[in-house]
């Protein structure tokens, strides 16, 4: 017995089994522990998860917005750069134009000009003729006058004797002249 009470003995100061009264105060403080957890802080617990999943899909959504707004505001972006591209060309387009007749403008100034030029000088040209014509007459005319006066022998001093004289003479060269031309020709 002495054996049984030793084991009796070890197994009431055995550490590996609770004393009763250990037992229910742990299982008393468990469920207190559970009660409180369950009751309090799981509640709380649930609302701060299902605000943070709120806040995440908001987040998300919100993203989602300023996605497609920005993909928006792109769209928008590439419309105004063709549209800004088109007007440029017209543009140039325009000025190509208006280049080309500037161009033509300033081409048909320039032959207005010319044609004017050429007619003064053509005029201007036509009267120094006429003037050198005039002059050769005289000139023709008093060498004619002192030779004829010279072959004569009498003089021509009369004026209308002078130019009647010296009018037959150069109609007589004119008229030689004009024959010589249709010879030739």
């Amino acid at each position: 017995m002495t054996t049984a009470a030793s084991v009796l003995a070890a197994e009431s100061n055995n550490p590996l089994i609770p004393h009763p009264f250990e037992l229910v105060v742990g299982i008393f403080s468990f469920l207190v522990v559970l009660i409180v957890l369950g009751k309090i802080l799981t509640p709380r617990i649930q609302k701060t998860l299902e605000e943070r999943t709120e806040a995440i899909e908001g987040g998300l959504l919100r993203a989602e917005q300023a996605q497609q707004e920005a993909a928006q505001v792109l769209e928008q972006y590439k419309a105004q750069q063709k549209a800004a591209a088109v007007e440029a060309s017209n543009e140039r387009r325009k000025a190509e134009e208006q280049g080309a007749q500037i161009i033509a403008q300033a081409k048909e100034q320039a032959q207005v000009e010319a044609r004017r030029i050429v007619e003064n000088a053509k005029a201007q040209i036509e009267a120094e003729r006429q003037q050198a014509l005039q002059s050769l007459r005289a000139e023709i005319g008093a060498m004619s006058v002192e030779l004829a006066g010279r072959v004569v022998g009498e003089s021509l001093e009369d004026s209308a004797r002078q130019s009647r004289v010296v009018d037959r003479f150069l109609e007589e060269l004119e008229e030689r002249a004009r024959t010589q031309e249709q010879i030739t020709s």
